[in-house]
């Protein structure tokens, strides 16, 4: 009897043994549902300034941290339910390429493998390179609260940097590890090629310099993004036919659609990922539409557009905005620096062609108005552009057929403090730089009432936001090669933090 009573109980406490593992491996399998899911966003404190209507620089639906909202705070690689064997190398992996698995809300998980195949899979290249980026992501929230890094060259501070301590990190991160793929296929000069020296100078830069950086590998499975090196401008140049009869798109738009199939049949890289690793840099007022030729290269992919307008599609969570520069022979030759702000004798200036709906607004109530308010349609015989921008406090950017303009930059390589009139339109490097510390942000309501706005402003803080733009103007200065922070590495910084701010998986063969 009393054996049999014991052996009663051992079996009682041996079945609820058995439902506790079961509870806790249903527990496990929830949270590697959402392991796989996508990382939120790597945040500087701020987000992206977007110039809307009314003037403000609103700061975007884009919730609390640098992006979008919907995403959950990082998971790093010691919260995670597996680790990578710390003695596998790389070249070891056995590496599977399939999908589509990138995923772009924390709500939904991989429902293609059972929980016991993710437990025993291999890990591939692309798992390690994860891992490596959830080390980074700690890296740079570590930042915020640690000592900073020496650094030769510069170090990021003050109030131009949302925060420059995590800038900072990112950036030396950045350099030590970010790789990039450059697809080969394609000829010039629609491909691997683009201006150097007009308004879109930045797109013929930027593809040259891409193809020569450090940054660049030529093996795929070590690369965090993929570089579509396709131009715009070209493709207008060369593309389009300008005949009212015809759908003057339609060439383009295949082009950009024949080039996307081609690497993705070639490669698994664009299926793999639904373009979202992918990038490419378009500076002509077209690159926006053109991307539409491809739904995932419009929805998904990282656009380094010049054009950086939210009403148009524009989305600072995965895009960035790059400066539009002019560069008259594709150099900054003689047109850096400017005298000091004692001997800038004329409040503002602005020249230009009378395009958009802004541009009009400006002339209408300022033109031959002010003489401390120099605003021309045609500077008159003799006047230098330059000379201007250089004897002049503040610059006037307006907006005109699109929100970009040259005359931002300008401002800033002449020491003249900028002045944005613009709607919908997300400045440079905006995830990085307090646009509202070396600028002067304006509504098209406050047009009429621009001159009392701008002798409103102290002379000590003038002179601050003065200082600071000369300061900032490395971060959009070309240089041959190019030098760090300027605005090459820039651009690639921006594309490294939409990187950081997504987790793509491949599945490994069983």
């Amino acid at each position: 009897m009393g054996s049999w009573w014991n052996s009663r109980i051992s079996s009682t406490k041996l079945l609820w043994v058995i439902v506790v593992c079961m509870v806790v491996a249903v527990f496990i399998g929830v949270k590697k549902s959402n392991w796989v899911a996508a990382e939120g966003p790597v945040s500087f404190g701020r987000r992206p300034a977007v110039v809307e209507g009314g003037g403000e620089v609103a700061e975007g639906p884009f919730g609390g941290y640098l992006f979008n909202s919907s995403y959950p705070p990082l998971a790093m690689e010691d919260e995670m339910d597996v680790e990578l064997p710390v003695v596998a190398k790389e070249d070891d992996l056995n590496v599977t390429l399939s999908g589509p698995d990138f995923f772009v809300s924390a709500n939904q998980t991989d429902a293609t493998l059972p929980v016991d195949r993710r437990i025993n899979r291999k890990y591939t290249s692309l798992d390690k390179l994860e891992a490596r980026l959830g080390r980074v992501r700690a890296a740079i929230k570590e930042a915020e609260s640690g000592n900073r890094t020496h650094d030769p060259d510069y170090i990021p501070d003050g109030p131009m940097y949302w925060n420059g301590a995590s800038f900072h990190r990112s950036y030396l991160e950045m350099e030590k590890q970010f790789k990039v793929f450059v697809y080969e296929e394609g000829e010039p000069p629609i491909f691997h090629n683009g201006p150097c020296k007009n308004i879109y100078s930045m797109e013929g830069n930027f593809i040259y310099h891409m193809e020569t950086t450090k940054f660049r590998t030529r093996n795929p499975e070590k690369a965090h993004t993929f570089f579509l090196p396709m131009s715009t401008t070209m493709m207008v140049r060369f593309i389009f036919k300008r005949d009212p009869n015809i759908d003057h798109w339609r060439p383009m738009k295949q082009t950009v659609k024949d080039y996307i199939d081609l690497v993705g049949s070639k490669y698994p890289f664009w299926n793999r990922s639904l373009g979202a690793d992918h990038f490419n840099v378009a500076c002509h007022d077209w690159g926006p539409e053109l991307s539409k030729a491809v739904p995932h290269l419009f929805k998904n992919s990282i656009r380094a557009l010049c054009n950086a307008n939210t009403s148009e599609g524009f989305n600072p969570s995965k895009d960035v905005s790059i400066p539009e520069i002019l560069l008259p022979d594709g150099t900054t030759r003689g047109i850096l620096d400017g005298p000091s702000p004692r001997n800038r004798p004329f409040l503002a200036f602005f020249a230009g062609g009378v395009h958009g709906p802004i541009r009009p607004v400006l002339l209408e109530h300022w033109q031959d108005k002010d003489p401390d308010v120099q605003v021309h349609k045609y500077l008159p015989k003799g006047v230098s552009y330059m000379g201007m921008l250089r004897q002049s406090k503040y610059c006037i950017s307006p907006s005109g057929y699109e929100v970009a303009s040259p005359r931002m930059v300008e401002a800033l390589y002449t020491g003249c403090v900028p002045v944005l009139i613009k709607d919908h339109y997300v400045a440079p490097f905006s995830d990085v730089l307090n646009w509202k510390s070396f600028a002067v942000i304006l509504a098209v309501e406050d047009i009429p009432n621009l001159k009392n706005i701008l002798t409103g402003i102290s002379t000590r803080q003038y002179l601050r936001m003065q200082r600071r733009g000369k300061q900032v103007r490395r971060h959009f200065e070309v240089n041959y090669p190019p030098k760090r922070y300027d605005v090459f590495h820039m651009i690639l910084h921006s594309v490294w933090l939409r990187r950081l701010n997504i987790r793509i998986q491949g599945v490994a063969d069983s």
